[in-house]
């Protein structure tokens, strides 16, 4: 797979570390009750189609970035930085 860095260009996806889907970002408040931090981290959907997720360049600029990818052919659709979406990094 070929990931394609906002920063380095398209490079080997082994260069890169998942996080996951982009709502794994949404964390809940500390002080969230049981059932918001059950449903973070136990409910997923894991539909097939088209998913925006938070990859690393851990092994390059060490970029946070965003991948739009899709789950049923992997064809990675697009790329972008994580900060450019009004995010910083993915914790």
């Amino acid at each position: 797979m070929r990931i394609p860095c906002p920063i380095c260009g398209e490079r080997d996806g082994r260069e890169f570390r998942p996080k996951g889907d982009i709502t794994y970002a949404d964390r809940p408040a500390a002080e969230a009750g049981a059932a918001a931090w059950h449903s973070y981290l136990h409910l997923r959907d894991n539909q097939p189609g088209q998913i925006v997720e938070i990859w690393r360049h851990a092994h390059g600029c060490g970029a946070w970035i965003s991948v739009t990818r899709n789950t049923v052919s992997h064809a990675i659709l697009g790329a972008e930085l994580l900060r450019d979406r009004g995010q910083d990094h993915a914790g």
